[in-house]
């Protein structure tokens, strides 16, 4: 028969009736060889007797120095686990197969929260190395500029304004990416309050095309629209946070969609009681396992084409946080040498 060790009640009596009757069967055995049956009796009742004083000495040694000792382990695990205001007065009747399975348990999610931890302290790495990087380029460029023009460089027509242009542009890339770091820290923060209406995002949409009107023809894009959207779609949502994020999914279309005749093609669905805004370019696409991490910051899947293609590499990064600020969501799909897709809700008003 198999013993249940984790009882200690069984534990005790178990240990308890062994030594009795082992007992039992020595004296019987004294007692036939020497005075006979009556002194048999006297025996048999001594020794049941002392069948309940070997129980309460196991049971009071194994709650004493054995149970006792799990029990401070285990309600010590038990409290790291537990809210504030939960009952810890059951934990001391648990069995020990309750505090090993609780135990393993536990383990199982301290060693996630560990790995958890790792996996942050490494994205947190790499962000802190990428914000270095991205500040360090255009601080380089303006100190190798104004070198340039202390050294003579100031007096020569054909270099100083050029220069001064190259310095600003490097001031304004190195603003943008402050100003980008702030707007994420107060998204992150919840320290930014929506100011929600009630507006066409058709409209929207199509002011911010003639805003980027400029760069599409410089890069030979052209837009398109899903459908024909006469009527208006009117949503509520913050207006000027989405026209921040319009203009980073479409922008980001413009720069690296097909570079000879690129289009942009913008769509709306209804979606009950939502509206699910489509962004489409025709590029090369992003690989299956850079698209789960298109949203950090400071992520490039391309390095070097998105450095020369300027931007501060946090616009997806802040276009991820507006869009859940308004408890709605967004996601990205593509396929290589076809285009990616940018999609996103936002509640009907």
């Amino acid at each position: 028969m198999k013993l249940n060790y984790s009882d200690p009640n069984r534990l005790a009596i178990t240990n308890a009736l062994v030594i009795t009757i082992f007992a039992i069967v020595a004296n019987v055995l004294l007692v036939l060889l020497s005075t006979g049956k009556p002194a048999l009796l006297l025996v048999i009742g001594i020794n049941s007797l002392s069948l309940g004083v070997a129980f309460f000495l196991f049971r009071f040694t194994l709650e004493k120095f054995i149970y006792e000792k799990i029990k401070i382990i285990y309600k010590t695990i038990r409290n790291l686990k537990l809210p504030k205001d939960a009952d810890r007065t059951a934990i001391m009747g648990s069995s020990l197969d309750k505090v090993n399975q609780e135990v393993i348990e536990w383990g199982e999610t301290k060693k996630k929260e560990i790995e958890e931890l790792k996996k942050m302290a490494g994205y947190r790495r790499e962000f802190l190395g990428n914000v270095s990087h991205e500040l360090k380029t255009p601080i380089f460029n303006i100190q190798g500029y104004v070198l340039t023009l202390l050294d003579g460089g100031l007096e020569d027509p054909s270099i100083n304004k050029e220069y001064l242009f190259r310095t600003e542009k490097s001031i304004n890339r190195m603003i943008a990416i402050v100003e980008d770091l702030e707007t994420i820290s107060h998204l992150e923060s919840s320290e930014l309050q929506l100011k929600e209406s009630r507006f066409d995002i058709t409209l929207l949409t199509r002011e911010v095309i003639e805003f980027l009107e400029i760069k599409s023809k410089k890069l030979n894009t052209s837009f398109i629209f899903g459908g024909n959207y006469d009527k208006p779609i009117f949503i509520k949502a913050d207006k000027e946070r989405i026209r921040q994020v319009l203009i980073n999914l479409i922008d980001n279309s413009i720069k690296y969609g097909n570079p000879e005749n690129g289009k942009t093609k913008i769509s709306f669905f209804d979606m009950d009681e939502n509206t699910l805004i489509e962004v489409t370019d025709d590029g090369n696409g992003i690989e299956a396992a850079d698209i789960p991490r298109v949203f950090e910051r400071f992520y490039r899947t391309d390095k070097g084409r998105s450095r020369e293609q300027g931007g501060s590499g946090l616009g997806l990064a802040i276009v991820k946080h507006i869009i859940e600020a308004h408890n709605q969501t967004i996601n990205v799909r593509s396929t290589m040498g076809v285009g990616t897709t940018f999609a996103f809700t936002l509640k009907k008003a």
